[in-house]
């Protein structure tokens, strides 16, 4: 009777907790040498990086479901600090910036939540997520002991704990969020700059403590000089080998990157499914208790959001694709992989690994507790297969594999043996058929003197006046060229040449496009050298310099510069060469088109568009509308581009993106096996073809009919060739 009469108590008393009015139970978050521990239990995390901004919310549910349905526990995200606050004091927090929607929509799914404050966020995203006003904040100096840096970092950080806060949105309060991440792979940096990172350090560290958010915070790849409350963490294709700071606290991985970036002019990396279960296994079996996916779902770099060369394009090769359908046989063989570590959880756990040697290469990793078993079989050989033995038993191991026994004797799971219960078709790119009738407006080059335009002795910063509203900006200045010149009668025109900051240039002297130049990721600067025709008297030349992102990663970025800063020559005159670099410049910020919103159903219509056989084709500067209904079915869409060269493009007024098509991919793209290293420059497709040629296009930014799209082409393209493409895996 009595162990009926507890039992019942227990019973009742769980339906009066179920009431918040009546009894709640404190949730916590700690953690020990082994794991990160959830409501006293140790737990074996696996996580996957989904950006809110790089999707929309409408697939926001279907993604975290995807992800859950993958085996995921933990939903891991950036704060982006310039799309939460574009200007000081002004917060955005609406649509694809909805972190709070977001972060209940991975509560909702009963999935935990990993938020990576930063707010320096770096993930290949415009000025490392930092707000462009902020390097306009006198006496500013980024990431470093500098009273100005800390006190808006300060303000935002607490801003945005404040909210998840309010929302209940920490673990200790009901909500998802287990873990906080400050700072973003800051130990590089203070390395490089020495004793006012270290205080940096030190300060941002108690910052964060200071905010009381009762889950653990964690700083990754700040591995020297870790604050003792603060979890350090590895990033990188392999993280085995990786130790925290102290032996106190977990192994964790925060950054297991899928594959790699796509840039404008490079080569489209992609990671085997193979080499990522085996760097995931390898992780777990040596002590590893959270691994993250960067990324699980990558998405698209929406609007002008790509960091400096960054393709619009965030795909990754992971799991789930651009568009959010499964990346197969990746996200079926990772999905499995997922099971069998929870078979072993309980093991995994408990104690530690016993090590033993069964060969060259060849190890095995044996977590025995009381209650429960599992093993890891590994072959490090990249090329040479292996049959072991263990336990009485024999097994084959393929090269570069791990097989893993979550009782120690059956293989549940080999990470080389790709089996997917389904043929996987490749997904591909259909047309929908829809048609498109263009219409252009060409644009002129402005003149020196129009409304809109300001006058400086000099070349100035092109960030300094745009202030990263636009892409672009105008240099003006007239060249009085005397009869006398010789190259009037020789023929021998003179030589024009630029140096810029970066990132793209366009010349255009009287009118006409003489040439362009840009660089590229590695080297962003660029010399625009050619020829130019000029007549006797006053000749226009205007140069449109081209933003491409602004700069993600690196030091002092206050100092970082764009534009044309010269010097500005032209040789070949009958003094020999004219340093124009301090002439008197006129300047224009943005297009005409972008001044008037062309973009818009409203500003489209105040211009006349040429149609029919007027429609420009191959010519600079020049914007294209058409209109189009939305194709039936739920597959999602995709612009095919490839016959556009540069510029950006708008659906029913929202900007999907850069496009670049003229880049051509770059690199060496051969046969590619799973085993051995993987690199970012090992696995690459897409060379000497576009590297981005498909953008995506949200069905949730489509009506039923007349859809606007609007595309600025800076170079020159065929609009005739743009099409309306699906992305599906059907036959």
């Amino acid at each position: 009777m009595g162990f009926n009469f507890r039992n019942k108590a227990w019973i009742f008393l769980s339906i009066l907790c179920s009431s918040s009015l009546i009894c709640s139970v404190k949730a916590t978050v700690t953690y020990d040498h082994k794991a990160v521990i959830i409501n006293g239990q140790r737990r074996i995390l696996l996580s996957g990086s989904i950006h809110y901004p790089r999707s929309t919310p409408e697939m926001w549910p279907d993604l975290i479901q995807k992800a859950k349905e993958g085996g995921l526990d933990v939903i891991q995200t950036y704060v982006f600090w310039n799309g939460h606050e574009p200007s000081p004091g002004q917060y955005y927090f609406e649509d694809r910036y909805d972190l709070v929607k977001f972060i209940k929509l991975v509560q909702q799914a009963g999935l935990y939540v990993h938020l990576r404050i930063g707010p320096y966020v770096c993930a290949e995203w415009n000025f490392g997520g930092f707000p462009v006003w902020l390097k306009y904040v006198p006496g500013m100096a980024f990431r470093t002991d500098n009273e100005p840096f800390k006190s808006a970092m300060q303000k935002f950080t607490e801003k945005l704990v404040g909210m998840m806060k309010q929302e209940k949105l920490f673990e200790t309060q009901g909500g998802p969020i287990i873990l906080s991440q400050i700072e973003n792979e800051y130990g590089p940096v203070e390395w490089e700059i020495g004793a006012p990172g270290k205080a940096y350090t030190k300060w941002a560290a108690q910052m964060a403590e200071g905010l009381s958010t009762g889950v653990p915070w964690i700083m990754c790849k700040q591995d020297e000089d870790v604050p003792d409350s603060i979890i350090n963490t590895c990033n990188g294709f392999y993280c085995e080998g990786f130790k925290p700071k102290s032996e106190n606290k977990p192994k964790m991985w925060t950054e297991n990157w899928t594959s790699w970036l796509t840039e404008f002019g490079g080569a489209v990396p992609y990671r085997p499914a193979e080499d990522i279960a085996f760097s995931v296994a390898r992780f777990i079996h040596n002590g590893g208790s959270f691994m993250n996916y960067y990324m699980y779902h990558g998405g698209t770099n929406f609007d002008r959001t790509a960091g400096q060369f960054i393709a619009t394009s965030y795909d990754y090769d992971a799991p789930l694709d651009e568009y959010g359908l499964p990346r197969e046989p990746k996200y079926s063989h990772l999905t499995k992989l997922h099971k069998v570590i929870k078979l072993c959880e309980p093991a995994l756990v408990s104690v530690d690994p016993t090590v033993t040697w069964l060969g060259d290469k060849l190890e095995a990793h044996v977590f025995k507790s009381k209650s429960s078993c599992a093993a890891f079989l590994s072959n490090y050989n990249d090329s040479s297969a292996a049959r072991v033995s263990f336990g009485g038993s024999t097994y084959d191991l393929p090269p570069w594999s791990i097989s893993i026994l979550p009782d120690c004797k059956t293989e549940y799971y080999n990470t080389a043996k790709v089996h997917v219960r389904t043929p996987s078709i490749p997904m591909k790119m259909v047309p929908t058929n829809t048609k498109l009738s263009w219409g252009s407006y060409r644009e002129e080059t402005p003149s020196p003197n129009e409304n809109g335009t300001f006058s400086k002795d000099g070349l100035i910063e092109q960030i300094s006046m745009t202030r990263d509203k636009t892409d672009y900006l105008w240099y003006l200045t007239d060249v009085a060229i005397s009869a006398d010149e010789k190259f009037l009668k020789t023929g021998e025109d003179p030589l024009l040449t630029i140096d810029s900051a970066g990132h793209a240039l366009s010349v255009f002297v009287n009118g006409q496009l003489a040439g362009t130049a840009y660089g590229s990721l590695e080297n962003p600067k660029l010399t625009f050298s050619q020829k130019i025709k000029l007549h006797a008297g006053v000749n226009k030349l205007a140069l449109l310099s081209i933003a491409a992102g602004l700069p993600n990663v690196g030091l002092h970025y206050e100092t970082w510069n764009t534009g044309v800063l010269g010097p500005v020559t032209l040789n070949g005159v009958n003094s020999g060469t004219w340093d124009m670099s301090k002439w008197k410049w006129s300047y224009k910020i943005g297009t005409k088109g972008e001044a008037l919103s062309l973009h818009t159903i409203t500003g489209s219509s105040t211009v006349e568009w040429k149609e029919g056989s007027l429609v420009a084709k191959k010519q600079p500067l020049t914007w294209y509308k058409s209109t189009f209904d939305s194709p039936s079915g739920n597959e999602p869409l995709a612009l095919d581009m490839n016959t556009m060269g540069k510029g950006q493009v708008w659906i029913n007024g929202k900007n999907i993106g850069r496009h670049w098509p003229g880049y051509t991919a770059r690199g060496k793209c051969e046969r590619c096996s799973y085993a051995g290293t993987f690199t970012e420059k090992k696995c690459l497709s897409n060379c000497g073809e576009a590297s981005q040629r498909w953008y995506h296009v949200p069905r949730s930014w489509l009506k039923p009919s007349a859809n606007l799209i609007v595309v600025l082409e800076e170079w020159g393209g065929d609009p005739n060739g743009i099409s309306l493409v699906t992305r599906t895996g059907k036959k």
